[in-house]
């Protein structure tokens, strides 16, 4: 037989299928793939299924039904001062996901460079180097995951087309400051590219914090591709809707894209969107809130147990430093204890990386889930942390290394 594609032959199964399935295999609760585990409004839901029985069912415009264009655009309005034609600036796509890999087919040729930025989310660059174009990684360092600036100037040059990057972050859960941005759109505009912004997290942002869009930054308007998620934005992540919004000049490309990937989306779902989108914003406001105080929950039980807790801005997602407890291996085998011992399921955060030498000392949870849930997997947890405490402390500890009870007592 003939090789099949090398690059996805090379690429095994995501990091999430496989902690999801050990999951599943153990029993274990999964705090590991970012999906809530309850379900969207029900006025979004109730217009969805309504939808399905008024005869709209066959292929609705490619581009998106007009109701959920108009949404999509007035939401831009509403929190960022954008301004979009509905009928020629907004694109909706089968989820984000494709939303991403649309909008680097639109632009990017075989030898383009692309710059990403590490951690980051694993479809990212195998898109770019199906397309036959080069990413160049830039590294963002814990626990404060500032931008490195000199390190990112150093990645554009000649050849770069576009810089593919995430925020509100994950796995990071920070939040790109006014001034990370503005220098960004600096390298954007200085060097004639393209910037595609991940945003499906832009309201699940908390401690005051706000997301920004690179679009509104002077200069980007007509550089931006920006994508929204009515999974995470309504809780509905099954549901798999995307939206870019982009100037006209870019918009005729990427619809193009979507056309050869999926063509459309489900047009009753695309309608119940429509009715979350023009929600009032005492819904967005609330969103937040719900998830920070889970956030806090989640952070404050890891603390106890002796985790070191990295601050989260925004995301759905905690990363810690499971150093504290003692556990000499990397973060793929506390990833598979836990799943097997405690009974719980995180991501190793090394899935993140495409570079050598990625920090190998720090698990994903996320914290998308009922409170319930949260406080049994901390129980479950703090039992396997409790047992391995008090066999350690029966062989004694290592030579100046105290038991992980002291550990987690500190």
């Amino acid at each position: 037989m003939q090789p099949q594609n090398s690059l996805l032959s090379a690429t095994g199964t995501t990091i999430f299928t496989v902690m999801s399935a050990l999951a599943l295999e153990h029993g274990a609760i999964n705090l590991g793939q970012g999906f809530p585990d309850y379900d969207g409004p029900a006025d979004v839901i109730h217009a969805a299924a309504a939808a399905l029985l008024d005869g709209r069912n066959q292929y609705p415009p490619l581009a998106g039904v007009p109701e959920l264009r108009q949404a999509v655009a007035a939401h831009n309005r509403r929190f960022y001062g954008i301004e979009a034609d509905p009928a020629a600036e907004v694109v909706v796509t089968s989820g984000a996901t494709e939303a991403i890999t649309a909008c680097l087919v639109a632009v990017l040729n075989p030898g383009d460079e692309c710059v990403l930025i590490e951690p980051l989310y694993d479809t990212y660059l195998p898109v770019v180097k199906l397309l036959g174009a080069v990413p160049r990684l830039v590294r963002l360092s814990p626990p404060e995951w500032a931008l490195p600036r000199a390190e990112l100037a150093a990645a554009f040059g000649p050849k770069t087309k576009a810089i593919l990057f995430n925020s509100p972050m994950n796995p990071t859960g920070k939040v790109f400051t006014a001034a990370e941005l503005a220098f960004i759109a600096d390298l954007v505009a200085r060097h004639d590219c393209y910037a595609i912004c991940d945003e499906v997290y832009e309201h699940l942002t908390f401690d005051g914090w706000r997301h920004i869009p690179l679009m509104t930054l002077p200069g980007m308007r007509e550089r931006c591709m920006r994508i929204g998620s009515a999974g995470k934005t309504f809780s509905l992540t099954g549901w798999k809707v995307g939206y870019i919004t982009c100037d006209r000049s870019l918009a005729g490309n990427v619809a193009k894209a979507h056309q050869n990937l999926t063509f459309t989306t489900p047009p009753n779902l695309q309608r119940g969107v429509a009715v979350g989108l023009m929600k009032d914003d005492a819904y967005f406001a609330g969103l937040s809130a719900h998830l920070q105080a889970k956030r806090d929950r989640l952070a404050a039980g890891l603390a106890g147990l002796g985790f070191g807790v990295l601050p989260t801005q925004g995301s759905y997602f905690i990363t810690t430093d499971f150093r504290p407890l003692g556990f000499n291996g990397d973060d793929v085998a506390f990833c598979r204890a836990l799943t097997e011992q405690a009974k719980v399921a995180a991501i190793p955060v090394t899935a993140f990386y495409a570079s050598p030498d990625a920090p190998s000392h720090y698990a994903r949870f996320a914290f998308c889930k009922n409170e319930a849930l949260l406080d049994a997997a901390l129980e479950r947890m703090r039992g396997w942390v409790e047992a391995r405490a008090t066999a350690r402390g029966a062989e004694g500890p290592a030579p100046g290394q105290g038991s992980i009870l002291t550990a987690a007592a500190g």
